[in-house]
């Protein structure tokens, strides 16, 4: 098929990456306003965090138990940034950032080879002012860096196949940079780093006649398959060296029985992703529109390049609206190409008209203005986090003083608390059906136990076994919610030395004299 030449565009490059630096600084610019949330930016930074602490950059740990529900890219960029720009909320929300900008800039530089800087820098705009994307952009947890990284290699297989149709012998170093970008998207997320990119590029590639090109984008870059088995195997190979069963846990429960039960949290029916995309698309839905209605492009790269954006948008919607769970951040990968479809509605009928620019231009002004303000509201606004107690823990502590939690983990604590140790989470642990009941932080730490259960032992403790535990210490910290001192005795030896909405921090000194009548009382 005969796409029409490659431009020759030696300012592609580097105005790509001034666009990544642009989208990295709108999207971070408020990301040092508000706490880390929980559960999740809590748990993924609480996570980086240990690896930093604890110099282990191979395995993830929760509460110090190895943590395989998601592969190490992002804790590595996040421990790195936290060493390099010290222990904030701003450190911690670095790796979205960089999705963000990938997300951004990766379909500008297509964009501009195959159409030309002004398509492009429409498409930079509506890229911009997504509300979606730009909210993810700072928020710490997976999404918006497997996102980035599977736009990334959606259009270096795109170029390589446009290349490779004006001439078979070109494509090679694309291609290759698809490869090596599929095999981090496995690193950020899992097999959907290659199976999402596979399913876009396979789709269009047949839909659009070129079936004979799929063998090409194989045999073209023999070395691809080798650079990403290079690049994504030798994590998932030491993991189940150190930790044997980690193959099985990782791939068969974490990802095909994730996807294929419904015993996860966040259920929703079938028709919640196109809701989603509709509601945070509002600025862009006339543009959309405009496209999908509009007349049929003629024979070229336009043409090819909108109905790529159709299959990668319908593939993502169908892919992850076939399991039961879902969660908002995962239909991220389909943002692009509704960016893109929009940027091409401004042309859709021709050349738009002075009254068209400005209702275009409005709407990307709206997206993101709206999008920093959300941010902004959502920052003073009160939400679930430790950051007060914990930070309270880290000023006031000492060497050799122990943290216990009652009923309750919160990830962030190691995090704004500096804690050098795991702490003692207090629950029903011997009670499996309750822990395994709901999909929260009790199952996950149940899980994490089968790859360390020494240390499971002595961190994991039930209600029985608090008192001594407190006892076996000079000082401890516990935090609970305020009414738990009326269901454990040890609380009422302990003095309340700090509220914050719903929650007390209690100091448990074993020298105290109230103290050493309860920890005296215990069975020698």
């Amino acid at each position: 098929m005969n796409v029409g030449p490659l431009r020759t565009d030696g300012e592609a490059l580097p105005t790509a990456f001034k666009l990544a630096c642009l989208a990295f600084a709108l999207t971070s610019c408020t990301a040092w306003l508000r706490p880390l949330l929980l559960p999740d930016e809590g748990r993924y930074a609480g996570v980086a965090w240990e690896m930093l602490r604890s110099g282990d950059w191979l395995t993830p740990t929760l509460n110090g138990l190895p943590y395989f529900h998601k592969p190490p890219l992002f804790y590595w960029i996040t421990a790195s940034s936290l060493a390099g720009f010290g222990l904030t909320e701003w450190a911690a929300r670095v790796a979205p950032a960089i999705g963000f900008s990938l997300a951004v800039a990766s379909p500008y530089w297509l964009v501009r080879r195959w159409l030309g800087p002004r398509p492009a820098s429409v498409a930079a705009l509506a890229l911009l002012a997504q509300p979606l994307a730009l909210v993810a952009g700072q928020y710490a947890n997976l999404d918006m860096l497997v996102a980035g990284l599977i736009t990334l290699t959606i259009v270096a297989l795109a170029h390589a196949t446009l290349q490779m149709d004006s001439d078979p012998r070109t494509g090679r170093p694309a291609l290759r940079l698809a490869w090596a970008a599929a095999a981090l998207g496995v690193l950020a997320k899992g097999l959907i780093g290659i199976v999402i990119p596979a399913a876009v590029i396979g789709g269009w590639l047949l839909l659009s006649g070129r079936w004979r090109t799929i063998i090409r984008t194989v045999t073209r870059c023999p070395e691809g398959p080798v650079v990403f088995v290079l690049i994504a195997a030798p994590w998932f190979l030491l993991m189940e060296r150190i930790h044997p069963g980690f193959l099985d846990y990782f791939f068969v429960y974490q990802h095909f029985t994730r996807f294929a039960t419904g015993g996860f949290n966040n259920q929703q029916p079938v028709w919640f992703y196109p809701a989603v995309l509709t509601l945070f698309s509002l600025p862009w839905l006339v543009w959309i529109a405009r496209r999908a209605l509009g007349d049929r492009l003629p024979a070229g790269p336009e043409r090819d390049l909108v109905l790529l954006c159709w299959i990668w948008l319908a593939a993502v919607i169908l892919f992850f609206s076939i399991p039961r769970s879902k969660l908002v951040g995962y239909v991220l990968p389909a943002v692009p190409p509704l960016a893109l479809l929009a940027a091409a509605g401004l042309r859709a009928r021709g050349d738009p008209g002075p009254a068209a620019i400005r209702l275009w231009r409005g709407a990307a002004a709206f997206g993101i203005v709206g999008s920093l303000v959300a941010v902004v509201v959502i920052a003073y606004r009160p939400t679930p986090s430790s950051r007060d107690l914990s930070r309270w823990i880290g000023t006031h502590s000492q060497p050799g003083d122990a943290v216990f939690m009652l009923n309750r983990f919160d990830f962030d604590a190691g995090l704004y608390a500096r804690l050098q140790a795991p702490v003692r989470v207090v629950e029903r642990w011997n009670d499996e059906a309750f822990v395994r009941s709901r999909d929260n932080w009790r199952k996950e730490l149940a899980d994490a136990r089968r790859f360390n259960p020494g240390l499971a032992e002595q961190t994991l403790i039930t209600p029985e076994r608090l008192l001594a535990s407190l006892c076996a210490q000079p000082r401890s910290w516990v935090i609970g919610f305020s009414q738990a001192d009326a269901n454990h005795q040890a609380l009422a030896a302990s003095e309340r030395v700090r509220e914050w909405r719903g929650s007390t921090l209690w100091r448990f000194d074993a020298s105290r004299p109230a103290s050493k009548v309860l920890c005296e009382s215990l069975p020698k």
